[in-house]
């Protein structure tokens, strides 16, 4: 659904619409975690720096080892466009 359009513009609005503040906090909070753990920022650093549980970073950890990790391929794609 999300990738039918390119209008980012849209898709903030959309996602602010229906996510609450705290949800979208939550979003964020857990991808700044998941992009940490690629670096290879340790779990406990991580818990410092976000102040956030370890099981939800280790929860994060779990998703990126998983073979066909979504999030490990959205990282992917999300750092190989940073590059360009």
């Amino acid at each position: 659904m999300f990738s039918r359009t390119q209008d980012k513009d849209l898709l903030t609005r959309f996602l602010k619409n229906i996510l609450t503040p705290s949800e979208i906090n939550n979003l964020v909070l857990r991808w700044e975690l998941v992009k940490l753990l690629d670096k290879g920022v340790s779990q406990r650093e991580i818990g410092r720096m976000l102040g956030i549980s370890l099981c939800k970073i280790t929860r994060g950890s779990r998703e990126l080892k998983k073979k066909n990790s979504a999030i490990k391929k959205v990282l992917k794609d999300f750092t190989s466009q940073e590059c360009k």
